[in-house]
C-alpha cells in the first residue's frame, strides 16, 4: 500500500465520520415523534447487519425531515408494518451486501439441490 492508498483510507474514514455525526445531529433536530422512528429505524438495521453506508442514513433523515415538515404523521410515512417498510428501504442500498450474496447462494444453492438450476 503506498502512501496515497492510506491517505485516501485515512480521509474516507475522516469523511464518514464526518456524515456520521452531521446524520445523528440532523436525527436529534426532529420532533420527538419523528426522532424516536428514525432512532429505532437505526437501531434494527444496526443489529440485522443492514447498515450499508452512510447515504441510507442521510436518506432515512431527509425522509423523515420532510415528513416533519409536511406534518405527515408516521404511519402515512412507514404503513402498518415498520418492519417491511425498513427493509424495502435497506434493500435500495444493499445490493452488493454481504446479506445479498448469502441470499443469492442460498437460493443457488437450494435451486441446484432441487435440480433446478445449472
Amino acid at each position: 500500500m503506498d502512501i496515497s492508498d492510506l491517505t485516501a483510507k485515512v480521509i474516507g474514514d475522516i469523511g464518514d465520520k464526518r456524515r456520521w455525526r452531521q446524520y445523528k445531529s440532523r436525527a436529534r433536530q426532529l420532533p420527538p415523534s419523528h426522532r424516536t422512528a428514525v432512532d429505532a429505524f437505526e437501531r434494527y438495521l444496526m443489529y440485522a447487519g443492514a447498515g450499508s453506508g452512510v447515504s441510507m442514513f442521510e436518506d432515512l433523515a431527509v425522509l423523515f425531515e420532510q415528513s416533519a415538515a409536511d406534518g405527515t404523521p408516521i404511519r402515512a410515512v412507514v404503513g402498518e408494518d415498520p418492519v417491511r417498510f425498513i427493509e424495502t428501504f435497506a434493500r435500495n442500498y444493499n445490493e452488493d451486501s454481504w446479506l445479498n450474496r448469502e441470499r443469492a447462494r442460498l437460493t443457488s444453492a437450494i435451486e441446484r439441490a432441487a435440480g433446478e438450476g445449472k
